[in-house]
């Protein structure tokens, strides 16, 4: 599914909703935490090795915490999927994770359907899904072909390889290398930071262009902090050396917490409620028509509601389409009033400039 690039904007007071998908000791847990500097997901923890050992299930878990990104508050809602990927067979897995994106789509398509609308309703659409890559060093498993493949067309996929630090630079790059042929070969659409030439300044292109090349991220968490030169830093200490969380030389971490929470907050926003929403909505309607004129055909649904239905799904579209052009008519007008001002002060600085040189010019 082609993905239409948007240019980024500055962002203020926003909510946005981050899913973690990932096997357990991918270091999913510890990167929310140090994500959010605060201990917002608690660590797995068994009584015995039998007990670790024991297949679970499942459980999707959103939690919500309020961040502060260059002065913009950001209500973050992190859904973790503790138990993914500990089974032999994971297709249930697989179902649950993609059900839950779908019942977000269905609660702003059921509201979007009433006549009186709920104030206090609340958007909980997943803006984007990180998936954490074991770093085996060899190349993407079938579960995490097909989990990718399957999450695409609902969320915005961003694949990471969690617990970097556990590889050489060297293997590292040829994991990366790997990881990013697999992508292409099996025509899995993740997330690849779009751009237009076109339209996008050459910051942007350039700046997206670094993190296209990043990817899949790679990643070290750490919620410890150790004193490195008489400074405070998160890092991980082993007998061989000290791998800091926020050097780019070591992880990736700075540059993908500053675009998901930062520069590409919007782009994301965007895709999910343009493309992504707007073709699943798309295809649940028209899923439902096609349903209905099944059923017809051995009940007695009457032709009004049909019709009715059909009203709905215009109406719908043309509310959409009236708070496009009424948000394009009030940017042209602050656009118009920003231009009238700066010729006004233009002109007031012409007549000054004016009177200063008739009166250079007058005899004393």
């Amino acid at each position: 599914m082609p993905i239409t690039p948007r240019r980024r904007n500055k962002v203020k007071g926003v909510q946005f909703t981050l899913m973690v998908v990932g096997a357990s000791g991918t270091g999913r847990t510890t990167f929310v935490n140090t994500l959010c500097d605060s201990p917002v997901l608690s660590h797995a923890t068994y009584d015995s090795p039998e007990n670790a050992a024991i297949q679970t299930s499942i459980a999707i878990k959103p939690v919500t915490v309020d961040l502060e990104e260059e002065g913009v508050r950001i209500s973050l809602t992190i859904v973790d999927t503790p138990g993914f990927g500990d089974n032999i067979d994971n297709e249930h897995s697989f179902q649950e994770i993609v059900n839950y994106l779908e019942r977000q789509y269905d609660d702003i398509l059921a509201e979007q359907s009433r006549i009186k609308r709920n104030p206090k309703f609340k958007d909980n659409r997943v803006h984007a899904c990180l998936y954490f890559i074991p770093p085996t060093g060899h190349a993407l498993r079938e579960m995490d072909i097909e989990l990718m493949k399957r999450l695409s067309p609902r969320v915005n996929v961003i694949p990471v390889i969690g617990r970097a630090d556990s590889l050489t630079k060297n293997e590292l790059k040829a994991f990366k290398k790997r990881t990013i042929e697999d992508i292409e070969h099996y025509d899995i659409p993740v997330y690849n930071f779009p751009y237009d030439i076109e339209e996008d300044d050459e910051e942007t292109i350039q700046d997206n262009m670094e993190l296209r090349a990043m990817l899949p991220f790679s990643i070290i968490g750490s919620e410890e902090v150790v004193e490195i030169d008489g400074e405070a830093v998160r890092a991980r200490v082993y007998p061989w050396g000290i791998a800091e969380v926020d050097d780019p030389e070591h992880s990736d971490f700075q540059r993908l917490r500053g675009a998901i929470l930062g520069s590409h907050l919007n782009d994301l926003k965007s895709l999910t409620e343009d493309v992504l929403y707007e073709t699943y909505r798309t295809e649940k309607l028209s899923r439902s028509v096609h349903a209905n004129n099944s059923s017809s055909r051995h009940s007695q649904i009457l032709p009004e509601e049909l019709a009715n239905q059909s009203v709905r799904i215009k109406e719908e579209q043309l509310r959409r389409e009236e708070e496009k052009l009424r948000e394009i008519e009030l940017r042209v007008q602050r656009e118009i009033n920003e231009r009238r001002q700066e010729l006004m002060a233009k002109e007031e600085s012409l007549r000054n400039l004016e009177s200063r040189l008739a009166g250079q010019g007058s005899p004393y």
